[in-house]
């Protein structure tokens, strides 16, 4: 089955529905949704997901990104710096807008309060946070 949006095979949208709010994918698009650009990287979505493995985050954001929910973006060679994240994770115009069609974007605004009162961040991750991200999602 089929998963990108864009073509002729498209899931059924209950289906979708039911791909994207599996437990693991939904936390991890309600990551994406809570970060303070809405481009975290794989470090990043590893840590605020301390109980499914580093292996287990990846596979489920490649699935992601194969439904056409999720985008990886990357800097641009000349704007990356040693020591940073250039890879990140976004939602695509396609899967905000699908989400926002099925009332599963409600939460955005008190997903991102509830992020900002995060205060035991590992210094990693804020220096992750601060990290250069590209211009377009």
């Amino acid at each position: 089955m089929s998963t990108d949006l864009g073509t002729a095979g498209e899931m059924e949208s209950r289906e979708l529905v039911h791909f994207v709010t599996q437990q693991t994918r939904f936390a991890l698009i309600n990551n994406i949704l809570q970060h303070p650009e809405q481009l975290p990287s794989m470090y990043e979505l590893e840590e605020l997901n301390p109980s499914v493995s580093k292996a287990t985050v990846y596979k489920h954001i490649q699935k992601l990104i194969d439904a056409g929910i999720v985008n990886e973006v990357a800097l641009d060679d000349d704007q990356r710096r040693q020591g940073y994240p250039w890879k990140f994770y976004g939602l695509t115009e396609e899967g905000r807008t699908f989400l926002n069609e099925h009332n599963l974007l409600a939460a955005e605004e008190t997903l991102q309060q509830i992020y900002e009162t995060i205060s035991d961040k590992p210094e990693k991750m804020v220096k992750y946070e601060n990290a250069p991200r590209p211009k377009e999602k």
